[in-house]
């Protein structure tokens, strides 16, 4: 998994797996979520927004399998 770079109020850190898809994100309040099947593109795409967390919420949430 690599670490990806990311400016947010809400997201802490956020770790991607280019291999099988896995996204984990580490949010400041101390919650944490693991995605799968999220395409690099998508990733990338969420870290790079203007508002990450808002970004988050509008197209990783609803879009990808929560499996933790």
């Amino acid at each position: 998994m690599k670490e990806l770079t990311v400016s947010s109020r809400i997201i802490k850190s956020v770790f991607f797996h280019p291999d099988d898809g896995r996204l984990y994100i580490r949010f400041k309040n101390g919650e944490e979520r693991l995605f799968t099947g999220v395409p690099e593109e998508a990733a990338l795409a969420m870290v790079a927004a203007t508002s990450p967390g808002q970004h988050y919420i509008e197209h990783i949430r609803t879009r990808f399998e929560r499996v933790a």
